[in-house]
């Protein structure tokens, strides 16, 4: 699996030029990216990345991608990420790793995202992968029920389970803030969900990326799968 992850991460390695401002997202593929690029840099490739987590910033040090913020710099040419599931329509859960909120900011500050993953990520219907909400923890249980509406108005259902660090407290994103993972099983429409999660005041981001990723590319063992946004 580890080499599938790396053969993605080669091929959209493939989409870097001279001069990139690069996106760097988190996660085990993306930490194949990062390395990829890297070795880029050390031979004589030219760019600049902002990092969508710090356990990615400690990883392009490591490999010597110079680094940038978007307070120093206005605009993404790309971004390389990971992802927890992909639909046909390359509607994507992201968020396993608790990096969602950073790495949305990210994407949606890009011209274009390019998602590498291997292809037990590709599903029918979003949902099997837990939906991790990124919530502000006072007043919980408010934003839990409001979410539970939220479920309800979309067509979903399911248990909620705050996540866990490995300590056994809640864990802590690099943002401050906990992770709700809902697992609902099948999410008919991921846009109205999104859109009804937006609006509850506690709820500081989700995992549904709706209409960010531009391309998806899809390791296996018959090779690279490559898929464009419809």
């Amino acid at each position: 699996m580890d080499e599938l992850k790396r053969q993605a991460a080669a091929r959209a390695l493939e989409h870097v030029s001279d001069g990139m401002k690069l996106g760097l997202g988190s996660g085990s593929t993306a930490r194949h990216f990062v390395e990829l690029l890297g070795e880029r840099v050390r031979a004589g490739l030219k760019v600049i990345g902002v990092p969508t987590s710090e356990a990615t910033r400690a990883d392009a040090e490591r490999c010597g991608v110079p680094l940038t913020t978007l307070d120093d710099i206005d605009r993404l040419d790309l971004t390389v990420d990971g992802a927890d599931e992909i639909d046909p329509v390359l509607n994507v859960i992201k968020g396993g790793g608790g990096a969602l909120l950073r790495e949305k900011i990210v994407a949606a500050a890009s011209d274009r995202m390019i998602v590498i993953a291997d292809d037990s990520k590709w599903v029918k219907t979003l949902g099997r992968f837990a939906l991790p909400v990124e919530v502000i923890p006072f007043g919980l249980a408010a934003t839990r029920r409001a979410m539970e509406r939220a479920f309800a108005e979309s067509g979903v259902s399911g248990q909620m389970v705050v996540r866990k660090g490995g300590d056994g407290h809640a864990f802590v994103t690099d943002g401050g803030h906990w992770i709700v993972d809902a697992h609902l099983g099948q999410i008919a429409d991921a846009p109205r969900l999104a859109g009804l999660l937006n609006s509850i005041p506690g709820v500081v981001e989700h995992g549904l990326f709706i209409g960010l990723a531009s391309t998806v590319v899809l390791a296996g063992s018959q090779g690279i799968r490559v898929v464009e946004r419809p």
